[in-house]
């Protein structure tokens, strides 16, 4: 097993309990700014995921497509995580 597909299976592992717990706590904690703040947090966390595991089209894609693909879904992530903090904010 190589240093990169260890740290694939580390961090998968470290995404799956983050989305098992905010989803456990979405339920408990439904409606409200709590329940708008976990989500937000389910969504950037979703997206991030996303963005690190574009690596597995490196078969099919060009590198600088990968790379463009992981900075769009980063972005995304951060500016949801933005947007809608003020949202929660605001309300």
């Amino acid at each position: 097993m190589t240093a990169q597909m260890t740290i694939s299976v580390f961090t998968l592992v470290i995404y799956l309990i983050i989305i098992f717990v905010f989803n456990k706590a979405r339920i408990k904690y439904a409606g409200g700014k709590v329940g708008k703040v976990i989500n937000l947090i389910l969504v950037t966390v979703c997206l991030l995921f996303l963005a690190d595991y574009v690596v597995i089209l490196e078969s099919f894609m060009d590198t600088e497509i990968l790379d463009t693909i992981r900075a769009l879904f980063r972005t995304a992530a951060l500016s949801f995580l933005a947007y809608g903090g003020t949202k929660v904010a605001d309300s």
